[in-house]
């Protein structure tokens, strides 16, 4: 059976999270830690929101785009064996860049 893509509604925000790595290269283990910030890449956005006027407010990010995410939030999307997060458009911390 095909996976359906999902299309997020107003200015909402599909993500991956980016889980950090729990061991290095030459396989020691990373002591557990709560990070208190994540980091994700954007693999869907919704078209956006309307103001008052009915004017399209855009979402401020787009698909790929690797994303800074607050430690609680987000509504959590399995879809097939991945899972994935649904946040607003404003709960998105900034975009990292290289």
């Amino acid at each position: 059976m095909a996976l359906k893509r999902l299309i997020p509604s107003f200015n909402r925000v599909l993500v991956q999270k980016i889980l950090p790595p729990s061991k290095t290269q030459s396989g020691i283990l990373l002591p557990e830690k709560t990070p208190q910030l994540f980091s994700g890449k954007v693999v869907a956005v919704g078209p956006g929101s309307r103001d008052r006027d009915g004017k399209l407010i855009p979402v401020a990010v787009k698909e790929g785009d690797t994303v800074l995410l607050p430690e609680f939030g987000g509504t959590q999307v399995k879809l097939g064996e991945q899972e994935y997060h649904l946040y607003r458009d404003e709960d998105i911390l900034g975009t990292l860049h290289d």
